[in-house]
C-alpha cells in the first residue's frame, strides 16, 4: 500500500490504531514512536488519559528496546501508561 493510499491515522477506529494494525499495513509500518526513531517497534506501550479517556480505552505508543523505558517513564510521569507488552518476534 502505498503512503497515499494509506488513510490517516485520525481515521482509523482504535483497533486499527494498535500493534495489530500491521495485519492491515504490513509489518514494515510497526516503528518506534520516539521522536526521529526509525528503528523496529519491540514493545507496545498501552496508556490512557483518565482525564479524557474512558477506563477501558486504551492508546498505543510503540518502543524499540532502546526507548523503550525513555516512553515508559514519560507516560508513568504522567499518570498514563497502564501496560507494556512485548510485540511478537517477527
Amino acid at each position: 500500500m502505498t503512503e497515499s493510499a494509506r488513510p490517516p491515522r485520525e481515521q482509523l477506529g482504535p483497533d486499527e490504531q494498535s500493534a495489530g494494525r500491521d495485519e492491515q499495513f504490513g509489518a514494515e509500518e510497526l516503528i518506534c514512536s520516539a521522536k526521529g526513531c526509525q528503528q523496529p517497534a519491540g514493545f507496545d506501550l498501552r496508556w490512557n488519559n483518565p482525564k479524557i479517556h474512558t477506563e477501558d480505552r486504551r492508546k498505543h505508543w510503540l518502543a524499540c528496546p532502546e526507548h523503550k523505558d525513555s516512553l515508559s517513564k514519560f507516560l508513568s510521569a504522567r499518570g498514563f501508561l497502564r501496560e507494556v507488552a512485548e510485540l511478537p518476534v517477527r
